[in-house]
């Protein structure tokens, strides 16, 4: 059983493939809910979108204020300081949204798990890490917080992952979305990389790359 709540979303009655996505600081799982219709999936598509909302946290950076937030950030330096400890739970309880939708008949190899910010993080570290195969990563204007310490997982060393990443974010430099791309490529894995000329946020080009990658690796066309 999941320890999240989450919002559901089927783009048919008997979905076979599922996307796991999370949101950013302060966001909720609400915040990524309009972008389905967007993302011109094939018709006859069936997928299950998963939005989980963070957990309400204290946030250091933000004066202590509590907020969803799937980890502290403790300092806004260009290497991030973050609850690791926290990260790592968060990752966790993903990794059992990941277990109940295998549970509902959902082949691993057809989940993918996208996070935006702070959810991407934690996407990178369970993706990486998860013991059964999965059928992509998508890291959104994000960074790879636990890249020294993660223990990726041998059934995800041929992951296909991309990343896209504002060239104008001022929340999340794009610096960091490109270092955790040559990251990823120093250790092997399938990774492209994507820029836009946006802030921290999404845009309509990027939606669409966004729901071709999900087309081609659910094998939905």
């Amino acid at each position: 059983m999941t320890t999240l709540s989450y919002i559901e979303l089927e783009t048919r009655s008997d979905p076979d493939s599922a996307v796991i996505w999370l949101h950013g600081l302060g966001a909720s799982g609400h915040d990524f809910e309009p972008v389905v219709p967007e993302l011109r999936l094939p018709k006859d598509a069936g997928v299950r979108f998963i939005f989980p909302h963070a957990p309400t946290l204290p946030v250091t950076i933000n004066g202590g204020m509590h907020m969803p937030a799937w980890y502290d950030i403790k300092a806004m330096d260009i290497d991030r300081t973050v609850d690791e400890e926290q990260l790592l739970k968060s990752a966790e309880a993903i990794g059992e949204l990941i277990e109940q939708e295998i549970e509902r008949g959902i082949d691993s190899k057809r989940i993918i798990v996208a996070g935006f910010s702070q959810g991407g993080a934690v996407a990178y570290q369970v993706g990486l890490a998860y013991p059964k195969p999965l059928a992509g990563i998508l890291g959104l204007s994000t960074y790879f917080a636990t890249f020294k310490s993660i223990k990726p997982s041998d059934a995800n060393r041929e992951i296909p992952i991309r990343i896209y990443h504002g060239t104008h974010d001022p929340m999340v430099p794009e610096s960091l979305g490109r270092q955790s791309y040559l990251n990823l490529e120093e250790m092997g894995y399938n990774v492209r990389y994507g820029t836009y000329p946006m802030d921290h946020s999404v845009c309509l080009e990027e939606i669409l790359d966004i729901g071709k990658f999900i087309t081609e690796h659910l094998k939905l066309a």
